[in-house]
């Protein structure tokens, strides 16, 4: 008998488990909370992004004169305002382009600041920004961008500025339109002042962070450039001087002027080799712009240095005044870059 009892309890005990009763009747909630998964994570968002280096030509165009903009404004630019983005008609073309492609996110490079205009001689601000500027005025990414954005640029390098459209998010730490330094960088020494890679945090307001890096390699090819390069691109991946990559969020957008062609340069600088030991098939990173020497070439019409990577996002890619169906941000002799956009969503 005490065996049989035993037995009963059992098989009672069974029941009760395999029908989910007790006491109480069937359970209402079925979730088995040791199972429970969170579907609480937010998705990453689609975006159109933008990378755009504005700067204007080394060379002189020619005898023409497109947007008041010649060879006597091309030499001023040239030698007062760094070939940024200066000269008034120009930054107006830029605003109308960016407000036809309205992106949620840009990352400028070679983009003037103002506010070195107290070191221009004022014979030269004519036709420039810098006439009737003054401190407290918008500088000119603001003014490409308008309404509705924030921005902010690199310490001491305020020439490479990111900015995030307010339907989106907000870049953390910056209550203003505009943190003239708010973006952390860090200082490569030997490579020029300032930091040359810019590093912002935004809060997305459907939820979850977006980690922004705002690339601008050194040019040249020099030994010393290209070794100045490399070391800015360990900053990205790897310490960005803060003891963390520049990209060191869950979900990270890498975009800008990289000043070199990963794979045309590959195994003859060094810093396309660091680009491509962190970026690629089976790498955490991958190209969302085109690298195949094939695709179309973003600068001086001969090689890809304007490129967008990501770890989440993937998407497409179009080159103003080179992807048919879009044409050049202006129709001056200008601009010498070919600016990025991407239409991206998550990958995973």
């Amino acid at each position: 008998m005490r065996r049989v009892g035993i037995m009963a309890a059992v098989i009672v005990a069974l029941f009760l488990v395999a029908c989910d009763c007790g006491p109480m009747g069937p359970r209402t909630d079925t979730t088995d909370d040791r199972l429970s998964v969170d579907t609480t994570q937010p998705t990453p968002p689609p975006l159109r992004v933008v990378t755009f280096n504005t700067g204007t030509s080394l060379k002189p165009p020619a005898d023409r004169t497109d947007r008041g903009y010649g060879r006597d404004q091309w030499a001023a630019c040239d030698e007062w305002y760094g070939n940024g983005l200066s000269w008034v008609p120009l930054i107006e073309d830029a605003r109308a382009w960016i407000a036809a492609v309205d992106p949620d996110v840009v990352v400028f490079q070679e983009i003037f600041d103002p506010n070195e205009c107290q070191d221009i001689p004022e014979e030269h601000w004519p036709g420039f920004v810098c006439e009737g500027w003054s401190a407290g005025d918008a500088i000119v990414a603001e003014r490409v961008l308008g309404d509705d954005w924030q921005v902010m640029c690199n310490p001491v390098r305020t020439d490479k500025c990111a900015a995030v459209h307010r339907r989106i998010g907000s870049f953390r730490g910056c209550d203003g339109e505009l943190c003239l330094e708010g973006m952390q960088g860090g200082l490569v020494e030997g490579c020029g002042k300032g930091s040359r890679i810019g590093r912002g945090v935004v809060d997305l307001l459907d939820g979850g962070v977006l980690t922004l890096v705002n690339v601008h390699g050194t040019s040249g090819f020099s030994e010393e450039d290209m070794a100045c390069r490399a070391r800015q691109f360990e900053q990205v991946f790897v310490d960005l001087g803060d003891g963390t990559p520049a990209a060191n969020g869950d979900w990270n957008l890498i975009l800008g002027d990289f000043n070199v062609d990963p794979v045309v340069m590959a195994g003859l600088d060094p810093s396309a080799d660091v680009l491509l030991e962190h970026v690629g098939a089976g790498k955490a990173f991958h190209f969302i712009t085109e690298t195949d020497p094939g695709s179309p070439a973003t600068y001086a019409g001969y090689v890809r240095i304007d490129h967008v990577i990501s770890d989440i996002w993937d998407g497409t890619c179009w080159h103003a005044g080179i992807t048919e169906g879009h044409p050049s941000v202006t129709e001056a002799i200008s601009f010498d870059h070919h600016p990025a956009v991407c239409d991206v969503a998550a990958s995973r």
